[in-house]
């Protein structure tokens, strides 16, 4: 992991000579020299570690430790000065001289041991010179002695395919259908698929062979060899022939016939452009088929419209192969077969996980007890009893650039089988400096970007996406995790506690399993002792410590040793108040706690000047202070709901800072917006706020005011309101939004269907959620030339009777959903003919919207269309008869219950 704690170290070191009125500065001027000098020596070593990114060069691995140790070890320094720092104002404050000079000290040998770190970088660069300049850099033989794809390259046994019926068909269909032009076709899938196997199998089909007037094989590998591989497509081809111009005789052999050529383990664009151009087009049904672990490769290859992804096999298909692995056409005992299932279950659908077990298996006892102990530890049992097995996963990792590696084994931090947010993601890995800035892009955007590299390379699954396409749970299979793991605790990157002492781990994750078995009994549901215990095993060494066994409760103190602590994820240790030590945590960067009763944030959290994440659970209400404002690297606040202090609050003559930074704002309630208060957060993109309308000072603070939000991208806005209030006092009608907004959810206003027009003309619009009466009134008639851009319509609880749209209102919808509307008649015919509509839903909605819904999707069957999903929960179909107030709160007087055939008042 040099290269990520080079990059966080380059972070840490601009951050404290680029801006140098930060109260958090730590290098004083005197310093400033040293600062310089290291920055320099360590933006070296991130370019040469970039330069070799993908090779496997002995001296550099050897190298890379002594950077990590050296980088870590500078990071150190630096990062704890801060709080020796900020003691030395204090006491001088204080006229406590001694305390002073006793700082001075530390400081100076501080200062003392960071020059003796930057000798250690000075005597590795010059080893990497020396090598640069006698080209010492020899690449490492591959270890596999197989290819790298899969050890059956040349198996064509039917059986290695069991569960993958469907994918061979499709695949047959398109290789002997049309187009005639040339095709790409690629198969795509992470390590252990059994994308070698699947494309053997194509290959081998009497139908295929038949089909093409010749056929050619090569494994590329990650090392392409341009030689090698022309050499293998003419021995396919039983061409005979010197090396001499191989690529002009490999065209020469496929012009004017059927072909199909197998590119297997495809690692980067560059195999491709290789060997393209010698693919004749012959408009005769040829065919090139690509196997690839990386989904950018199959798109730059031109099969973007062709690209199979093999995906995990299901529970049952999973049982079927490993059946096929280890009894063959034999029956598996009864009392093995229900242990059996589970053991194929636990594989996860990987079908190289589910062969290898099956092999474990087969060779083994076959008792109930060996199962079960094969059950317990099958990724163990599958990375450490085979090695081509890991040699196979490990090509996945080994590949990866230098920037994602510390991104993807800081999945390990996660507990097996956890879903993971990307917003949780995305700002964990900004929080520990894996990131690297790009200035037309934000960090967060940069690590959504990585992350779609994880994905796109099979290293990471896509658990669930947004409506709009973009990934909103991520996780990892079971398998590339045990990679994660040993990989992790190898490059002492992380340190899964297990109740052992352990010194000197910079990131510590608890799990649930781990502390069940290891902490259970000696804490029992107090954690207090925990914290402590922990304080007592890593000290100031630990950056992030991460909790996620099970709830735990705390009084409210924390340990004040964690001095480099930079992440926190206390989620699940309730604490009674906020722990008002975590204030002297000077270098935390991300906090997520939850607190059981109230919330209120000290004064003194301004201290936390290195601050990006506050993410606060509470089932009152959290109070964040005046001096929030006075931290301007904040990023994200987050809080179920709170009260935040207006910034004229802070008084005495201090500076309030611009949050240039704050992308996120979430759970304010009742806060007097202005012009001047939105400019001071010019860069927020996601706002969550509350209004409470009954409070006559804050009708001036409508939804109007954020049109000063030039980069908002997602706006939820709700109110309090009371059906009497608003027949008293209507809303304004003439408010503006952003057009930058992208998703937008408005929450009780009452406001009038006619200033739908005002959101519907907003530019950039995909996703519009109406709740709890946002509008009154029984008849909507959008404007047509509106809502050019929503993808996404949600209109729950509302009187509207009468939806009058039809296709050319919503050009771009792909998703309807009504909720609660009770009143809804019917939903117009026309809306069905909207070409990109996917689905329509339906909760808790009238028998007669219900009916025009199933009629809607009769009537696109009857045109063809079969893409068009209904979805209904009609367990309580009502209709309302009348709706009636009591103390502003409306309630249903009549209305008919259909299920039950009866009606009720």
């Amino acid at each position: 992991m040099a290269y990520a704690s080079l990059l966080s170290l380059t972070q840490t070191l601009e951050q404290i000579l680029h801006d140098p009125d930060d109260q958090c500065q730590v290098l004083h001027q005197q310093e400033e020299q040293i600062g310089r000098c290291l920055l320099e020596k360590v933006r070296f070593f991130l370019s040469f570690l970039e330069d070799h990114s993908q090779k496997n060069i002995e001296t550099i691995r050897c190298l890379e430790g002594r950077i990590r140790v050296a980088a870590y070890e500078a990071e150190d320094i630096i990062e704890s000065q801060i709080d020796i720092s900020d003691q030395i104002v204090s006491d001088s404050r204080n006229h406590c001289e001694r305390c002073v000079e006793f700082r001075r000290y530390n400081l100076a040998k501080k200062y003392e041991n960071l020059e003796k770190v930057i000798q250690e970088l000075d005597s590795i660069s010059e080893q990497v010179v020396t090598m640069k300049d006698r080209n010492d850099v020899e690449i490492l033989p591959a270890r596999n002695p197989f290819p790298a794809g899969s050890s059956k390259v040349g198996s064509s046994n039917e059986s290695d395919m069991v569960g993958f019926d469907d994918d061979l068909k499709k695949i047959k269909d398109r290789l002997t259908g049309q187009p005639s032009k040339l095709q790409i076709l690629s198969i795509v899938g992470m390590g252990g698929i059994g994308k070698t196997t699947f494309a053997r199998n194509v290959y081998d089909d009497p139908i295929i062979e038949n089909y093409f007037d010749t056929r050619a094989w090569t494994t590329i590998s990650q090392q392409s060899n341009v030689q090698k591989m022309l050499t293998d497509l003419l021995e396919s081809t039983n061409y005979q022939s010197n090396i001499e111009n191989l690529a002009e005789k490999l065209y020469k052999c496929l012009k004017g016939r059927r072909y199909l050529i197998v590119l297997d383990d495809m690692w980067e664009t560059k195999a491709w452009d290789e060997v393209q151009r010698l693919f004749p087009d012959d408009n005769n049904g040829s065919r090139v088929i690509l196997t690839t672990r990386l989904a950018d490769v199959a798109v730059y290859a031109g099969s973007s419209s062709a690209i199979h992804h093999l995906s995990c096999l299901s529970p049952e298909k999973s049982w079927n192969l490993l059946h096929q692995t280890v009894f063959g056409e034999e029956c598996c005992p009864c009392d093995l077969e229900e242990i059996g299932k589970e053991i194929a279950i636990n594989c996860k659908g990987l079908p190289l996980a589910l062969v290898v077990i099956g092999g474990l298996l087969y060779k083994g006892k076959r008792t109930h007890d060996y199962w079960m102990y094969i059950k317990q530890n099958v990724n163990s049992a599958v990375i450490g009893t085979d090695d081509q097995f890991m040699e196979i996963i490990l090509l996945s990792y080994n590949h990866l650039p230098h920037h994602l590696r510390a991104c993807f084994l800081y999945m390990a931090v996660f507990p097996e089988d956890y879903k993971i947010r990307k917003s949780e993601l995305t700002k964990l890995w900004v929080a520990e400096g894996f990131i690297k800035p790009d200035r037309s892009k934000s960090l967060e955007a940069v690590a959504e970007k990585y992350m779609e590299d994880l994905l796109e390379r099979n290293m990471i699954l896509a658990h669930e996406r947004s409506y709009t396409g973009k990934i909103k749970i991520c996780s990892i299979h079971d398998i590339m995790r045990e990679l994660c793991v040993r990989k992790a605790q190898e490059e002492n990157f992380l340190h899964l506690y297990d109740g052992r002492v352990t010194y000197n781990q910079r990131r510590v994750s608890i799990h649930p399993a781990i502390y069940a078995h290891h902490l259970e009994d000696i804490y029992g549901s107090h954690v207090r002792s925990l914290l402590y215990h922990l304080e007592d095993i890593y000290g100031s060494h630990v950056h992030s410590l991460l909790y996620y066994g099970r709830d735990l409760v705390n009084e409210t103190s924390f340990p004040r040793s964690f001095l480099l602590l930079r992440v926190l994820d206390a989620l699940r240790i309730r604490f009674y108040e906020f722990p008002v030590e975590i204030v002297e945590l000077v270098n935390l960067r991300y906090i997520i706690l939850k607190c059981i009763i109230t919330c209120k944030l000290p004064a003194s959290i301004s201290k936390l000047c290195n601050l990006h994440t506050l993410i606060i659970y509470c089932k009152g209400i959290v109070n964040l202070p005046s001096d929030i404002w006075k931290m301007p690297r904040l990023r994200h606040i987050w809080t179920w709901k709170c009260f935040l202090a207006y910034p004229s609050a802070a008084g005495n003559g201090e500076k309030i800072a611009v949050l240039e930074n704050l992308q996120t704002l979430k759970g304010v309630i009742d806060f007097k917006f202005s012009k001047k208060v939105l400019q001071m957060m010019p860069n927020l993109k996601k706002l969550k706020i509350g209004f409470n309308y009954s409070c006559p000072e804050l009708w001036s603070f409508r939804i109007d005011k954020f049109i000063h939000l030039h980069q908002l991208e997602d706006l939820n806005c709700f109110s309090k309101t009371t059906h009497n209030f608003v027949r008293n006092y209507p809303l304004l009608e003439n408010f503006h939004l952003p057009p930058t907004l992208k998703r937008l959810t408005l929450k009780g206003f009452r406001l009038s269907w006619k200033s739908m027009a005002i959101i519907g003309s907003l530019p950039n619009l995909e996703v519009l959620n109406l709740k709890q009466f946002t509008f009154d009134g029984l008849v909507w008639e959008p404007t047509e030339g509106n809502f050019l851009q929503l993808k996404v319509l949600l209109l729950h609880e509302t009187d509207l009777e009468h939806l009058k749209a039809d296709e050319t209102n919503f050009p771009s919808l792909q998703h309807l959903t009504f909720s609660y509307c009770i009143k809804l008649i019917e939903i117009p015919f026309t809306i069905g003919d909207i070409p990109t509509l996917q689905v329509i839903k339906l909760y808790e909605c009238s028998t007669s919207a219900v009916n025009s819904a199933k009629l809607i999707q009769e009537e696109q069957r009857d045109l063809g269309n079969d893409n068009l999903q209904i979805i209904i929960n009609d367990k309580n179909i009502v209709a309302v008869l009348d709706i009636g107030y009591r103390d502003g709160t409306r309630y249903l007087k009549a209305f008919r219950n259909f299920g039950k055939n009866e009606v009720s008042t």
